[in-house]
């Protein structure tokens, strides 16, 4: 899959390599898994106030959604604010609005303190709209704001190279190179004897009398608490996340233009959006342009993805040179908030932090406060609207249907000959689920005619899986998972491989 900009410009060498075993019945206060923008800072602020800890991730530091994210830290989620009120109530809204408010400000204090260069900017965040007919919409939303007594801006033009309809302004909210600010607190980290595992798979949490046991593919860890910011819980039933989230794609392009550049942070309110920011690259400003929402696994063209951004790109930029595409995938709750807290009633001491929206810089934030604070048995203002445990009805019908799915649970593969596989006309550089005796293989042939078939049942739990032409993976339509052509899981909440089917190469075409 493409890399982003963030990952191309960072790299993390100060890591410990040779942390290749953990040493097994070493007790530590706090095992986290997870080594994205939550499990570092969770760990940055607990191992400052003088707890032992040890961090596990199963493949490298930022390789997963916070390396691959716009990196806008605001608390303006698109039009938002309204539904909050409509769906909750006024004091909900507030909350939300406070607690990521206050993350804008506790990140700049984080990086002032620790001298960290990341490229960090406070700018203004607008959502706009193109289209007359959703100005209502973002009139509705600026009614709600002026209910909370929120200070923003209603406008009728922006520094874009296009006209608007209307648009609602954020004022110093802020964006950043998620990367070079996590490996800062990483340094940090090191120098507070935090151990971090990387390319280490956590396969299990065990209640072990007070404490907990954290089974990973290096060994055991004892903690008495556990922070699980893996993106997705890979519990499979502890919470029920499964039933409770989906996860979405959306995807990025960065360009190089001559022509000047917007002074702000944009999203537009159509359905598909259109995000919009500068960043520094290679010494250069350039332009981040993403969009392009939808449920993991649902079948996309290059054409309704990345084409569709290079073709925004080149209409208003028509000098725009491609410097770097790339998609990121995220956690969507049905109600919309995050969940945040104790993972289950039957896991005292563990936590969770998942069910970002795609706004995961501040509300990595946001958890690091409700977990540290709950760890230290302080009660947090806003833990109650973002609990984890909260039972309540859905309103949310809609999203309800995302994740209402069939699952196709012990298909197994049984005697299937390589001649079968062989023989189907598939062309080069595609993959498809084809149907032989029976059964589901999944398979992909390359662009140089080499042939990988699958067993394409998801390990989380047996929904079959839809094939991604785009970044040539097998994509879960359930809950989100991703594994690449080979099986090898990619994304949580799976954590096991796909069973593969051995083809001989010498009979390959």
């Amino acid at each position: 899959m493409n890399e982003s900009i963030w990952k191309k410009t960072t790299d993390f060498n100060t890591v410990d390599k040779n942390l290749n075993e953990i040493k097994n019945n070493k007790k530590v206060d706090i095992c986290i898994i997870g080594a994205g923008i939550t499990g570092i800072t969770c760990a940055y602020e607990l191992s400052n106030l003088g707890y032992s800890i040890k961090v596990v991730e199963k493949s490298q530091i930022c390789s997963g959604t916070t390396g691959n994210t716009t990196g806008k830290i605001t608390s303006q989620h698109d039009a938002f604010y309204d539904y909050l009120i409509n769906s909750f109530d006024i004091d909900t809204a507030k909350k939300y609005l406070e607690a990521n408010e206050q993350a804008i400000e506790q990140i700049e204090e984080r990086i002032k303190k620790e001298k960290i260069d990341c490229d960090f900017k406070r700018l203004n965040s607008y959502i706009y709209t193109t289209k007359k007919e959703e100005i209502p919409i973002l009139e509705k939303e600026y009614d709600a704001l002026e209910k909370m007594d929120f200070k923003c801006e209603y406008l009728k033009k922006l520094d874009l190279p296009f006209n608007i309809e209307g648009a609602i302004c954020f004022n110093n909210q802020a964006q950043f190179n998620p990367v070079k600010y996590i490996k800062g607190l990483v340094n940090k980290l090191l120098e507070n004897n935090v151990e971090i595992y990387e390319n280490t798979k956590a396969t299990n949490i065990e209640k072990n009398e007070d404490d907990y046991i954290v089974t990973t593919e290096k060994g055991k860890i004892q903690a008495k608490y556990v922070i699980i910011a893996s993106h997705y819980p890979f519990l499979k039933f502890k919470g029920l996340y499964s039933a409770k989230m989906y996860q979405s794609m959306s995807y990025l392009i960065a360009v190089e233009t001559k022509k000047e550049l917007p002074n702000g942070m944009y999203i537009s309110i159509s359905n598909p959006n259109i995000s919009i920011r500068t960043a520094e690259y290679e010494g250069k400003q350039i332009l981040l342009i993403g969009g392009g929402d939808h449920k993991t696994a649902k079948a996309t063209t290059y054409e309704e993805s990345y084409g569709r951004l290079e073709k925004f790109a080149k209409k208003y930029y028509p000098d725009a040179k491609i410097l770097k595409k790339w998609d990121a995938e995220d956690c969507i709750s049905l109600d919309k908030l995050p969940y945040i807290g104790q993972a289950s009633t039957f896991l005292p001491n563990v936590y969770v932090a998942t069910g970002y929206k795609k706004w995961g810089m501040t509300f990595s934030n946001v958890a690091t406060n409700i977990i540290v604070d709950s760890i230290r048995g302080i009660e947090n203002p806003y833990s109650d609207i973002f609990s984890s445990l909260r039972l309540q009805p859905v309103k949310n019908y809609e999203e309800v249907k995302n994740i209402l799915v069939d699952s196709s649970k012990g298909l197994l593969i049984d005697k299937i000959k390589e001649a079968d596989i062989l023989n189907y006309d598939l062309k080069c550089d595609t993959g498809k689920i084809i149907e032989i005796d029976g059964q589901n293989i999944g398979v992909y042939k390359s662009a140089e005619g080499q042939i990988y078939a699958i067993k394409p049942i998801c390990t989380h739990l047996g929904c079959l899986l839809n094939w991604n032409q785009i970044d040539k993976t097998w994509d879960c339509p359930c809950h989100g998972s991703r594994f690449d052509y080979l099986g090898k899981n990619i994304s949580d909440p799976a954590f096991e491989d796909l069973e593969r089917i051995e083809i001989d190469r010498d009979k390959e075409v």
